[in-house]
């Protein structure tokens, strides 16, 4: 398998979504080749790296329902010249 296919069957690698045997060939791959292990360690880590901070930025459901109030009651003035 060339470099440029396992980097199209990457995301799908990672979310374990490969028939068995095309997978095979990715590991196989992956075992023997120093850049394409780094782009999938590199991707995981960004992977995770963006699950760890979406779930740090959630805004609680009070205060984001207040700041869309605010939000649409301040363009609702601005449409109506208020």
């Amino acid at each position: 398998m060339k470099c440029e296919e396992v980097v199209a069957y990457l995301s799908d690698y990672i979310d374990n979504n490969l028939d068995e045997h095309i997978s095979a060939e990715v590991r196989e791959h992956l075992e023997t080749c120093t850049n394409c292990h780094i782009v999938l360690d590199t991707t995981q880590k960004s992977i995770a790296l963006c699950k760890d901070c979406s779930s740090k930025r959630v805004i609680p459901a009070d205060r984001r329902e207040r700041l869309f109030g605010e939000l649409q009651s301040a363009f609702l003035k601005r449409d109506t010249g208020q």
